[in-house]
């Protein structure tokens, strides 16, 4: 490890933070004071679900990039393409892939007014790797051998195999040593009082209500013209969306049916966002009914995607065959599969599944029935349970739809089934490994329902570590055609995210979106860049 410095914090450690919507986050209730929109084209109020745990990056906080009081190394443009950040170049690659070397950005500083150096980068990826720090995103990391400053403006890191995705991995942010060198990455003061460079710094945040923004006006691409920004914390879509149309707020996150009813406002815009964001069904292998092969297969038949997607989002998606989304160009194309209860019926009678009296199959006196929770508030997810269990009624299968908070449901993912959402940009690696790999069984909510599969395995340890696309493309084909055979999740829907926003902004652009999203996706993803109109 390289040996590290602690710089003396120079003034006050000026917190800072910025919202990515964690899907296994806590969600409270939102609180009654979270600002309020107001016409200001400098000042932004946006009403979002959920809040993150934490705000270091060294648990996982804005992994993927978007955090908008840190920088990465790099970060992505609007079409996702990566471009420079903190380096002011894209690294330089050496050993045939095996050596990444990044040339920092001169003049970069913390919001505290330290320096950024190559230290700081080496420490921010040291302390991830560290096994005593609780990040369960770590293994994304598992290619890195070591990494070292060279001199204060270069960083090399060394890969213990050629991993074709690496860079995209260095929109990690980067952490000041001098700050969090000095404490526990798992209980710091740092997780609630982060410190960075990104374009703005939190002034307060009231958990479960609110966090507060302003612009850091030292930033190094350029002080932002949007001034203040509010992230009210509103768990409800009723009241969210009630709060946007009474002026309270000034954008929110909404699902499509609420979304809809603002169509005719003049004053507003709606924005439609597609997504590598799933909502699938958790079946755990712990579970005597959900762990049978049969009725995984089945329920995967009995499954009605296309009304999923029809009714519960009003179109605003598309059915989920598995975790990839159907235009993407690692998706595999044969494995599409309608409705077909016969078949789900087929598989069960073979398995020695046989109906009762009241429609419901039972085996070796165990009654085809098992409990699926989703998270309180969440619509979207509401409708998905509910029109999943009625499609498992058909084949004989009674699903028991249960609401509760995630605090209920996290200590019971090993062996309750959960309406989740995942969902990753950027290369089929980063959203399939921790999905799927039995190494990360249990894992926080990596592989909630401890999916087994030595084939599945296989292909995700050749999709990372293969160079040759061709080889990549097959090995995920292997994949996604062994989880046809062998679900794990019932996979159901990839949603389109929709914001409605005022428009008092020109010219502003969505990306395409991994499941986390919030003040991190939307047209607010590059708010720091926003030119007010009115």
């Amino acid at each position: 490890m390289t040996t590290r410095r602690i710089r003396r914090a120079t003034g006050a450690a000026t917190t800072a933070a910025a919202i990515a919507v964690v899907a296994a986050c806590s969600a409270p209730a939102g609180g009654s004071d979270a600002g309020a929109g107001g016409g200001s084209a400098e000042s932004v109020v946006i009403g979002v679900p959920n809040e993150p745990d934490t705000l270091s990056p060294l648990l996982g906080y804005g992994k993927d990039g978007n955090s908008k009081i840190f920088d990465g190394l790099l970060a992505r443009d609007a079409d996702l393409e990566l471009k420079p950040a903190l380096a002011k170049a894209l690294p330089e690659i050496g050993d045939d892939g095996r050596t990444y070397t990044y040339t920092l950005r001169s003049g970069v500083k913390f919001s505290d007014g330290e320096p950024l150096t190559a230290e700081d980068v080496v420490h921010t990826y040291e302390t991830v790797l560290d096994d005593k720090t609780n990040n369960t995103a770590k293994s994304e990391l598992d290619a890195v051998d070591k990494v070292r400053a060279d001199g204060d403006d270069k960083v090399v890191f060394t890969l213990k195999y050629p991993y074709s995705a690496f860079a995209a991995r260095t929109v990690l942010p980067i952490v000041p040593e001098h700050i969090t060198g000095g404490q526990d990455p798992n209980t710091g003061a740092f997780n609630t009082e982060p410190v960075g460079t990104g374009p703005y710094v939190l002034t307060g945040w009231s958990k479960g209500e609110k966090l507060t923004f302003k612009a850091n006006p030292e930033y190094w691409g350029g002080a932002p013209k949007v001034k203040k920004i509010t992230m009210a914390v509103i768990a409800d879509d009723d009241v969210r969306a009630t709060r946007l149309r009474s002026g309270d707020l000034d954008g929110a996150t909404l699902p499509p049916n609420l979304a809809a009813t603002f169509k005719n406002d003049d004053g507003r815009k709606t924005y439609r966002a597609t997504t590598y964001d799933f909502r699938a069904v958790t079946l755990p292998t712990g579970n005597k009914i959900t762990g049978d092969t049969a009725i995984r297969r089945a329920l995967d038949l009995a499954v009605d995607r296309r009304a999923m997607v029809d009714k519960i989002l009003d179109g605003a998606g598309r059915p989920a065959y598995g975790p990839l989304p159907l235009d993407d160009p690692w998706y595999t194309k044969d494995i599409e599969r309608p409705q077909d209860l016969a078949e789900a019926e087929k598989i069960l009678d073979r398995a020695g599944w046989k109906a009762g009296k009241d429609g419901i199959r039972a085996k070796d006196g165990a009654r085809a029935a098992f409990t699926l929770f989703y998270p309180s508030g969440d619509k979207v997810r509401q409708d998905h349970a509910l029109a999943y269990a009625s499609d498992a009624k058909k084949a004989g299968i009674d699903v028991k739809v249960e609401g509760a908070t995630w605090e209920v449901i996290e200590p019971r993912m090993g062996k309750d089934a959960v309406l989740a959402g995942f969902g990753s940009t950027g290369d089929p690696d980063f959203g399939l490994y921790t999905l799927l790999h039995s190494s990360l069984a249990g894992d926080g909510f990596n592989n909630m329902p401890h999916y087994d599969n030595p084939a599945v395995d296989e292909a995700l340890e050749t999709g990372r570590r293969a160079q040759d696309p061709d080889e990549r493309k097959a090995a995920y084909d292997d994949l996604q055609r062994a989880l046809v055979k062998d679900p794990g999740y019932t996979f159901l829907t990839h949603i389109d995210h929709l914001y409605v926003l005022d428009d008092r902004w020109g010219d502003l652009t969505t990306q395409v979106e991994p499941h986390e999203h919030g003040f991190a996706s939307g047209p607010w993803w590059n708010a720091e860049d926003w030119q007010p109109e009115k």
